[in-house]
C-alpha cells in the first residue's frame, strides 16, 4: 500500500502534464480491422497479430510523450473484462481473468521497453461500466457495484498496476462501488464520468453533483476525477466555475460532436478535426489549473493527442 501511495504522490506532485492514449477500441476496429466481441479489447491479448497492432498503437503515443518530455499513463485493455462480460464475449470467467493478467503483463513489458525514453510510465488498470457506457440499463447501488467489480479490481491490484481507472462512469452509484473496492485493497483510484451533449451525466446529474456525491460516500477516495467520451464542446461550459473543478485533473474527449445515440448507430468513424481538437484543449488549462492527464476517447488517435500536446503543452514545464 505504501508503494502505491509513494508512486501516486510523485505522480501528483510532478508539475508536468502527462499524456495518455486515444480511442483504443475504435482504433482497433476502424483502423486495424480487428473484431472485438461485445467491444471488449481484452481478447486481443490472445493473438500475436492483434498484440502487434496493440503495440504499434501505444508506441505512437509513447513517441509523442518522448518528444514532448511528458510522463505517460498506460492503460490496460480491460474496459470490458469483468467476470459478468464472459458470456457476451464468449469466454469463460477463468479465461477472462487470465486475459486480465496478460493485459497487465503486456503493459509492464511495454513500459520496460520504453524505460529511459519516457519517464515515468504509470500503468492504469482500467475498469469499465457494468453495462452500456452510453445508456446504462440500470443505475447500480454502491453495494451492487462493489460486489460486481471487486474481483477485477483485486486481480489488477495484485498484478501490480499503479492505480485503478474507472472509465466512462454513467452515475455515482457505480463510481462509489469501484472506489470502495479499490480502497478495500489499498490501491489508488481515478473516476472518469461521461456526459451527454448537454454536459450532464446520462442519469441527468451535473458533473459537480456526481463528484460531490462520490466524494461524500467515499471520504474523497478518488485521487482525482476525469471526463471522457464526450466532445469538448459538450462539457467545456460546465468547467467555467466552481471550486469542485480542482478535483477534475484529466480529460479524454471524443473526436466527434455526435451524441452518444448517434455514435452508437454510426457505421463509419467520425474522427473530427485533430487540430481543432488540440486547440479546444488549450482552453481547458485556464479552467482546470490542476489538469494532469490528457488524451482522447472514441474516434481519436495519435494525431489528435499529438495536436493536444502541441497546443496544450507549448510553453509549459514539459518543455523545460
Amino acid at each position: 500500500m505504501s508503494l502505491h501511495s509513494n508512486v501516486t504522490r510523485r505522480f501528483l506532485d510532478d508539475p508536468r502534464v502527462y499524456l495518455t492514449d486515444g480511442g483504443f477500441e475504435t482504433s482497433m476496429v476502424f483502423h486495424e480491422g480487428l473484431d472485438l466481441p461485445a467491444f471488449s479489447a481484452v481478447v486481443l491479448m490472445d493473438d500475436e497479430r492483434s498484440r502487434a497492432a496493440v503495440t504499434r498503437y501505444f508506441e505512437r503515443f509513447l513517441a509523442i510523450a518522448e518528444k514532448e518530455g511528458a510522463g505517460f499513463v498506460l492503460d490496460t485493455p480491460t474496459w470490458r473484462a469483468a467476470d459478468h462480460w464472459a458470456g457476451a464475449i464468449g469466454r469463460s470467467k477463468a479465461d477472462l481473468r487470465r486475459l486480465v493478467r496478460d493485459s497487465v503483463a503486456f503493459a509492464k513489458e511495454l513500459r520496460a521497453r520504453w524505460a529511459g525514453r519516457v519517464d515515468p510510465i504509470l500503468i492504469e488498470g482500467v475498469v469499465g461500466p457494468a453495462g452500456d457506457g452510453y445508456a446504462p440499463e440500470a443505475l447500480l447501488t454502491p453495494e451492487a457495484a462493489e460486489a460486481l467489480h471487486a474481483g477485477q479490481v483485486r486481480l489488477m491490484a495484485a498484478e501490480g498496476v499503479d492505480f485503478i481507472g474507472a472509465i466512462t462512469m454513467t452515475h455515482p452509484g457505480e463510481a462509489i462501488g469501484i472506489a470502495r473496492a479499490a480502497r478495500g485493497v489499498g490501491i489508488p483510484v481515478v473516476i472518469s464520468f461521461t456526459v451527454e451533449t448537454d454536459g450532464r451525466l446520462p442519469n441527468g446529474q451535473t458533473i459537480a453533483e456526481a463528484i460531490a456525491e462520490t466524494d461524500a460516500a467515499t471520504e474523497a477516495a478518488p485521487i482525482y476525477y476525469m471526463i471522457n467520451c464526450a466532445h469538448p464542446d459538450h462539457f467545456a461550459a460546465e468547467l467555467e466555475e466552481g471550486a469542485w473543478r480542482s478535483r477534475v485533473r484529466g480529460i479524454r474527449a471524443n473526436a466527434s460532436r455526435l451524441s452518444h445515440a448517434e455514435l452508437d448507430s454510426a457505421e463509419e468513424l467520425d474522427d473530427g478535426d485533430p487540430d481543432e481538437f488540440g486547440r479546444l484543449h488549450a482552453g481547458f488549462a485556464g479552467h482546470l489549473p490542476g489538469l494532469k492527464v490528457v488524451g482522447g476517447c472514441c474516434g481519436t488517435d495519435h494525431r489528435h493527442v499529438g495536436c493536444v500536446a502541441g497546443h496544450l503543452l507549448a510553453g509549459t514545464a514539459a518543455h523545460a
